[in-house]
């Protein structure tokens, strides 16, 4: 590995991690896998949304399941590839992946909401943090059953976690997430407070 570089001097791997990452995590695997399993748009299905949850409102649970791994797997990838240049742009690069999945140029930069992408990003910066972030979610998820609330639940989990278990660093780049998957929940935290949010297995889009 080479070592990892100032960051004083880091400009130019800075943008490098933050376009490959954001390239990377642009690739719209929800859309892409409904298409080649022969069925419509996804974004005219349910919510209108590309990520797993909304996958699943077509009835293909392992197609959802593999759009849920392939999002956080392209997270993961974009921090593997940035860490052979030091923590620092390995982080840089998740960011670029989360911000890819949430803005893709090539769907006019309306993306998912990046629960799959950003676990991904967190497990591959610190296996002990993700996994604990993962069981939060899938508690949440398994005792209430909204796929929103049990996002939202986790995000703010994350940093708390990484604070515990990780580096200030990491912590901090859980902060950024957090606020970038509550920012793209506002019109499912609206729904919870009404009332209206639909629950995974029901046939309400949200």
């Amino acid at each position: 590995m080479i070592d990892p570089i100032s960051w004083s001097y880091s400009g130019p791997y800075i943008a490098a991690a933050l376009a490959c990452g954001y390239l990377l995590g642009s690739i719209p695997f929800g859309l892409l896998l409904t298409r080649f399993a022969g069925l419509d748009d996804i974004r005219g299905i349910g919510s209108g949304n590309i990520g797993a949850t909304n996958v699943l409102r077509t009835g293909r649970k392992s197609l959802a399941a593999t759009t849920l791994l392939f999002d956080a797997g392209k997270g993961a990838l974009a921090v593997w590839l940035g860490n052979y240049y030091g923590p620092d742009i390995a982080i840089v690069s998740g960011l670029g992946a989360m911000l890819g999945h949430l803005f893709p140029i090539w769907l006019r930069f309306s993306g998912g909401k990046g629960v799959a992408t950003a676990l991904g990003v967190i497990l591959a910066l610190s296996w002990q943090t993700g996994l604990a972030v993962l069981a939060v979610w899938i508690a949440v998820l398994s005792l209430l059953r909204y796929s929103s609330l049990a996002a939202l639940v986790a995000s703010l989990a994350a940093p708390v976690i990484a604070y515990l278990l990780s580096t200030p660093q990491i912590m901090e780049f859980c902060v950024i997430i957090c606020a970038l998957v509550w920012l793209r929940h506002i019109g499912n935290i609206r729904r919870l407070i009404r009332g209206e949010e639909s629950r995974i297995g029901s046939k309400s889009s949200s």
